[in-house]
């Protein structure tokens, strides 16, 4: 099984750790299923022995490939060689409507505070850090 949790990264979500779910996939590993964890988002290095794809960039919200995946299809990740593939045909995949992350809470849950700075990240590929007009 590969889980894959898209809208996490830096515009969508801000990048949230999400190292909390590394017990629960390790538990499922520890009873004998084969599971990966594949993400726009971040977890630190601490997938622990559960084999992860992560800060995939582009991210969904910016048009990245995790928005084309559909519930079912067949996803391969190699961590050996790097390799993270949707085995999904090419008139399938390019015939598919990029899904965008559904909105977030924003008003009274302090989200709205940092909602500029979201819309200003830059790619994880990038370091998520802000980007600034030149000259600022």
């Amino acid at each position: 099984m590969v889980v894959v949790v898209r809208g996490q990264g830096p515009r969508a979500n801000g990048m949230p750790e999400l190292h909390k779910l590394t017990p629960a996939l390790n538990s499922l590993q520890s009873r004998g299923f084969k599971v990966a964890l594949v993400t726009d988002g971040r977890m630190s290095g601490a997938s622990g022995s559960v084999p992860a794809a992560i800060h995939l960039s582009p991210e969904v919200l910016c048009g990245g490939p995790l928005g084309k995946l559909r519930d079912g299809d067949i996803v391969r990740l190699d961590s050996h060689s790097g390799a993270l593939e949707a085995l999904v045909p090419e008139a399938t995949w390019n015939a598919r409507v990029h899904e965008q992350p559904a909105p977030r809470a924003q008003a009274g849950m302090g989200r709205e505070l940092f909602g500029g700075f979201r819309a200003l990240a830059a790619s994880a590929e990038q370091g998520g850090g802000v980007l600034l007009p030149p000259g600022t």
